[in-house]
């Protein structure tokens, strides 16, 4: 009883609350006021931008067979990109269950063990992980003194070199006990964390490893430009920084974990990265709806065609 209440929960709550940031996103800026963003908006940039996320998709598609082929399976591209595009589509109706489907499909077309797939997929998962740490540091890097005035605006220097020495002592000690403590969470972190280490590392030892890292390094360079040539889409979105483009970027990202495919937290994720900038709500709400429904169309027209065939 306690498991089924837990499944509904982590399908619930992700649905209400992109119900909910949906309806208030939508409440901050008139329907009509939207429409006419959209009416203004340069789709020769909106469809470049689509073409730059489908490329991304192909990508992820071809570099699967990098970690399903060394386990002596033949995984064919047409059935890998369509199980990628239908994956993404179950993503937006239960979260997470994009996995077990795109597992799910190879294992039917091209008789690849369920948990075999599943396992390169989480595998697959942290290498991407990587990656965003490493877009991460890059937009903290290139926003460095904007992001520190900004803290240093709102607290004194000894507050902030109090609370970053805090952090550091505090996750020691966070480190420090799941190291030694025995109990189950400690060990279920440990185990994350092992298998974590393990899945990465196991990306040195394939056979065509850069040729992985290459696709890996694409995927995500075609996400942020897919993000950024949007961006030209408005006026008034146009001539924003790169670095501030990335921000935007990482905070939408993270946004789609917190909804299915990010419906309504999208836009607002954008919106609050933006406002750190100063820039106006309306025009990053605007560009927030455009990107998302320019990238949600694209999944659910390939998606469904993957279905079908």
């Amino acid at each position: 009883m306690a498991s089924k209440a837990k499944t509904i929960l982590k399908i619930s709550i992700p649905l209400i609350l992109g119900i909910v940031l949906g309806w208030y996103s939508l409440s901050q800026i008139s329907i009509p006021q939207l429409i006419q963003y959209f009416k203004k908006a340069n789709y020769t940039w909106i469809g470049l931008g689509v073409f730059l996320g489908i490329l991304s998709h192909l990508s992820r598609a071809y570099r699967w067979k990098f970690m399903i082929e060394p386990m002596g399976y033949k995984l064919k591209f047409p059935n890998s990109f369509m199980a990628v595009m239908a994956a993404y589509l179950v993503n937006y109706t239960i979260p997470r269950a994009g996995e077990i489907s795109r597992a799910t499909i190879v294992a039917n077309y091209d008789n690849i063990p369920f948990e075999k797939g599943f396992g390169t997929i989480v595998a697959e998962r942290m290498a991407d992980m990587v990656v965003m740490l490493g877009i991460i540091l890059i937009a903290l890097v290139l926003e460095f003194e904007y992001i520190y005035h900004f803290f240093a605006d709102k607290f004194n220097a000894f507050k902030i070199f109090i609370g970053v020495l805090a952090i550091i002592v505090l996750s020691i000690a966070f480190m420090l006990f799941i190291k030694r403590s025995h109990s189950k969470i400690a060990s279920r972190i440990r185990k994350f964390v092992n298998g974590l280490i393990e899945g990465i590392t196991s990306i040195f030892k394939m056979k065509q490893k850069w040729a992985f890292i290459f696709h890996t390094l694409f995927i995500w360079f075609m996400y942020v430009m897919m993000f950024y040539v949007t961006s030209f889409a408005l006026d008034e979105t146009a001539n924003i920084p790169f670095a501030t483009i990335l921000i935007g970027f990482i905070a939408a990202s993270f946004s789609i974990a917190a909804t299915n495919g990010g419906v309504g937290s999208y836009p607002e994720a954008i919106v609050l990265a933006f406002l750190l900038f100063n820039l106006p709500e309306d025009p990053s709400r605007a560009f927030g709806w455009i990107i998302w429904t320019s990238q949600t169309a694209m999944i659910i027209v390939l998606g469904s065609l993957s279905f079908l065939f």
